[in-house]
């Protein structure tokens, strides 16, 4: 279940994956299968190559893109990874928002 952003942020971050740019979303998140995970940043780009070379950076797989029919593959970060990855990008309005570091 996502929630804590709006409509405004979302379309923001869509029209940016079309526009075939590395566009972040990160969002509250609750999923029994992640009972650590409290967010999730979603790193989206319409272009694969574009998101893949991004990815490559952080050690990230191709494999672990999430294509849909939708047409906004991302990859899904959580954890450590997420607020690492968030703090080399200088996203620190993210992390404050939505990471609980202690």
């Amino acid at each position: 279940m996502a929630f804590g952003l709006n409509k405004r942020e979302l379309l923001a971050w869509k029209q940016s994956v079309k526009r075939g740019e590395i566009a972040f979303l990160t969002h509250y998140w609750l999923d029994d299968r992640f009972p650590h995970a409290r967010s999730v940043t979603k790193v989206g780009c319409c272009n694969l190559d574009t998101l893949t070379q991004w990815g490559d950076k952080y050690g990230l797989k191709k494999e672990w893109i999430h294509e849909r029919e939708d047409g906004f593959p991302h990859f899904d970060l959580l954890g450590d990874i997420q607020y690492d990855i968030l703090l080399k990008e200088g996203l620190h309005d993210h992390i404050s928002r939505f990471i609980n570091r202690k």
